[in-house]
């Protein structure tokens, strides 16, 4: 059935199921959620370690903090038994040895591992434990952002001509052409000056402390050092960074992160001749299949995103390491398809369509682009993914953009309005500040196209190694609402993936806050404007929804 994004703000709708195991479940609308809103105080005074790691987990009554109230969950579905969900998680390579994911990985029973053959003939060889789509084994898989393909094909095709020199049915082409360009050269530019600005930097601060090691006639030195310095000899730099509780090794840390981050957009994502594919396919033809390798893994740098992703959402529950997942009864079925870059059109619908036919019911897809040249293979994975159960869960990602406006893919709507399918939730960040600061700074928003806020600054979960890291990104909230979503499904699968998406929606906490836009230096405006449900994320609360419509309590 096909919705409107703007319908989808009342409180039931009745959704019907595709699924002819859900019984007579299609028949009820999703109950209404409550109109309350909460109103406690927001927490105050400095969170110890064990609660910075555990707050998206929290409860909102019980702590101050709007996390999940994930203790509660627990309560709730104590004298269930759950059935098992397998969970995709599309991204750049997972750690899949990792001491809390490694007992939950998917293995295809019917392949035989190392042997080169397709022993289940569904056309990917050695795919034991999921497939990766970007080639390549253990290694970086560097790409270009799709900004810059588009720019460099049109480019090849226009390049410096004037509209008078344009053929009548090139027109159009050459008018996006000219949109491309000037975006492209816009993003060119700030990346250069960033990457300038971070090098400045670097070279200032180490000229600075090596000039005051001289000074001082030692290597280290403290702020105290510093102002026994005469004013003439004390360098401005190092007063500011030492003034705020700094050091040149901080700080030398964060300017090469800057460098990193901006040097590989200077070099390898707005390179035109950069050559990043490592598969011998066309990316540009659907139909140029198999391709890619079960490596699962991505290299050294690639697999963090995706590990982390994946914790979030069911690193092994109560087992004395790390940390705990949101969800259990549930087993991880990795595909690599998101380079470090922009990700393909044709590898995010393939990694859509095989995810869903090894038997994924949920697929957290913690990505997106501004540009998709080949959306429509996109849209058709959705909806395969539809027709067969199965709910997707993006990430509405980092731009402090409203998507309602800017383009944002993969994307359920094309018009930004209606709707193609009833089974992709888009999830945006919010932090453990419930007050104006509730909204991340960094979170896309869209009273149309963004449907739930759940926990996405300062999420500790699991990175390679064995390791262990606060990150944070819509990347992080979206795995938290994938997990909720299969913890439903695991102790209530009468429901539809619909219904799940729903029940997300209308049972999340209702916040009635003004909050701080994002992107913005102190503009306010209600926290309902900000997505369709006006609602965080509430496991406890969904799984009581779910319950009350299997079982009509």
């Amino acid at each position: 059935m096909k919705t409107y994004r703007f319908l989808l703000i009342l409180a039931s709708i009745a959704i019907l199921s595709s699924c002819s195991s859900t019984k007579n479940i299609h028949k009820k609308a999703v109950p209404e959620g409550s109109a309350a809103a909460v109103n406690v105080p927001a927490k105050k005074g400095t969170l110890t370690d064990a609660e910075l790691n555990a707050w998206p987990h929290a409860d909102i009554y019980k702590d101050s903090l709007p996390g999940m109230s994930l203790e509660r969950a627990y309560d709730f579905v104590a004298d269930k038994k759950g059935t098992t969900v397998i969970v995709g998680i599309i991204d750049s390579g997972i750690d899949i040895n990792h001491e809390d994911l490694k007992d939950l990985v998917w293995t295809n029973s019917d392949e035989v591992a190392g042997n080169g053959i397709d022993d289940d003939k569904n056309g990917y060889v050695d795919d034991v434990h999921g497939w990766n789509f970007l080639g390549g084994e253990g290694v970086k898989t560097p790409e270009q952002l799709e900004v810059t393909r588009i720019y460099k094909k049109l480019s090849d095709k226009f390049g410096d001509k004037s509209e008078s020199e344009i053929a009548a049915e090139d027109m159009e082409e050459f008018a996006y052409y000219q949109k491309v360009k000037k975006d492209f050269e816009k993003r060119v530019s700030e990346a250069n000056e960033n990457y300038e600005y971070y090098q400045k930097f670097k070279q200032a601060l180490t000229d600075a402390d090596t000039d005051t090691r001289v000074k001082l006639g030692k290597d280290e030195y403290t702020l105290s050092d510093l102002n026994g310095l005469s004013e003439e000899e004390r360098d401005p730099l190092l007063m500011r960074v030492y003034s705020t509780g700094g050091t040149v090794a901080m700080y030398q840390e964060s300017i090469d992160a800057g460098l990193k981050y901006y040097g590989s957009q200077v070099n390898t994502m707005y390179n035109l001749d950069f050559k990043g594919r490592m598969t011998d396919d066309d990316a540009y033809d659907i139909n140029d299949i198999p391709y890619g390798n079960g490596f699962v893994s991505g290299g050294l740098g690639d697999e963090l995103h995706g590990t982390h992703v994946a914790g979030i959402s069911l690193a092994k529950r109560d087992n004395g390491k790390g940390m705990n997942g949101v969800t259990n009864n549930v087993k991880l079925l990795s595909v690599r398809a998101v380079p470090d870059g922009d990700e393909y059109d044709k590898d995010v619908a393939l990694a859509i369509r095989y995810a869903v036919d090894n038997g994924a019911k949920v697929i957290n897809m913690s990505f997106g682009k501004s540009y998709s040249p080949n959306a429509e293979w996109v849209y058709d994975a959705i909806k395969y993914a539809a027709s067969k159960d199965v709910l997707l869960v993006h990430a509405a990602g980092n731009d402090h953009k409203d998507i309602d406006k800017s383009d944002n893919f993969p994307t359920d709507a094309p018009d930004k309005v209606k709707e193609i399918t009833d089974n992709v939730i888009t999830v945006g960040a919010m932090t453990r500040n419930f007050n104006e600061d509730l909204i991340a700074t960094f979170s896309n928003y869209g009273k149309l196209n963004v449907d739930l806020f759940a926990p996405g600054l300062e999420i500790y979960s699991t990175i390679p190694g064995d390791e262990y890291k606060l990150l944070q990104g819509t990347s992080m909230a979206s795995p938290a609402v994938a997990g909720v979503a299969a913890m439903v499904r695991s102790y209530y699968p009468e429901l539809s993936a619909s219904q799940v998406k729903h029940i997300l929606m209308n049972s999340g906490i209702k916040v009635d806050k003004q909050v701080k836009l994002p992107g913005s230096e102190d503009k306010m405006v209600p926290f309902s404007d900000l997505s369709v449900s006006g609602r965080v994320l509430n496991a406890y609360n969904a799984l009581k929804m779910a319950d009350a419509m299997v079982n009509g309590k």
